[in-house]
This record gives C-alpha cells, structure tokens and sequence, in this order.
C-alpha cells in the first residue's frame, strides 16, 4: 500500500489500483511457475507462451472477464490503464469478442466489496482462477510481537488436470512474495 501511494503521487498519469499490482503478481508469477500457464482441452494440454489476464468485471448484464494481453510484458502504469479502458468498455457493452475470450488464468476481485475471502469458479478452459478478498488491517504475529498490518486474502481454484496442488502452491507462493514485495515487481 505504501509503495502503491508514493507511485500515484508522482505522476497524473496513472491511478494505480491494488488490482493492478495483482495483475502484474500473477503475470510475473506464471513465468516463474509456467507449468500453471496452461489449459486443458479434449485434445491436449496447451501451454501458453504469455500471461494474458481475465479480470473479472461487472457490468449491467452480469460478469465479463476483459483480457489484459502479455500482461508480463507491461509495467504497472500501462496495466493499470489498459485495464481501465477495458473495464470502461466491458460496462459500455463495447468489448470485442478477442478483448475477453481466451486468457490464460483468471482474476476475480472482490474486496472493494467488503468480501473477506471465497472461492471462485474456474473458467474453462484455464487452469486457474485467483479469488481475492478484501485488504484489511488486521492483527498479526511477526517475531514473537503482536502487531497489525494490512493483510489480503488469496485463493486458489486449480484444474488438477493441468497443475496439481503442488504447482498451485508454488504460484501462490510466487504470488505472495510478488505482493509482499512490490519493488521486486519493477524490476
């Protein structure tokens, strides 16, 4: 939260949003664990080469996952807003059908909500979907001291056909230390 703070305040630019900072987690998480960059099909498993990101985003007529494409490829202003002008035109009813369909793993947001944590769906033919809950400042033990610190809830649905537990648990890992430490991210 505070690195996301002092980004918005150097520039006009951007408005940089928790949900970008997930975005970029993730991309940067399936480089790190590609086994879970895939999807299962009748055929064969697919392995993608780019993290292209499903956002969820509601709208009038219920949800659309817009696609923030190579999203590995982008830094966090240009994520935020790409993603901005997709959930604009997603509300509008103005998304192209190559603007939502395919992706390769799936976010879906509900902390500006007040939601604590849940489960999400997967969306075939992805290997997983990130749920993410609200970020709250909740109390905490860090060596041996009682503190509070603003906490966030991730979970994991996962196609065991494609990736087991194990590699979900290693991509939440990444996930983790990704958000935990933001700065890793510009690098």
């Amino acid at each position: 939260m505070k690195v996301r703070a002092e980004l918005n305040g150097r520039s006009d630019a951007y408005k940089l949003s928790v949900n970008d900072f997930i975005i970029r987690a993730v991309a940067l998480a399936l480089k790190k664990v590609p086994a879970l960059n895939a999807a299962w099909t009748d055929e064969a498993m697919l392995q993608f080469q780019h993290a292209d990101i499903s956002v969820a985003v509601a709208t009038p007529t219920g949800l659309i996952t817009p696609i923030v494409k190579k999203a590995e490829t982008k830094g966090l202003a240009d994520i935020s807003n790409e993603m901005k002008a997709l959930a604009k035109k997603a509300r509008d009813n103005a998304l192209k059908p190559e603007e939502y369909q395919g992706g390769t793993i799936s976010i879906s947001n509900l902390g500006m909500m007040g939601i604590k944590q849940f489960q999400a769906i997967i969306n075939p033919p992805q290997a997983c979907i990130l749920a993410v809950g609200a970020s709250e400042q909740r109390p905490v033990v860090k060596d041996g001291a009682l503190g509070i610190a603003t906490v966030m809830s991730l979970t994991g649905t996962f196609d065991h056909r494609v990736a087991d537990g194990a590699v979900g648990a290693e991509f939440l890992g990444a996930v983790k230390k990704l958000l935990e430490d933001p700065l890793s991210m510009l690098l």
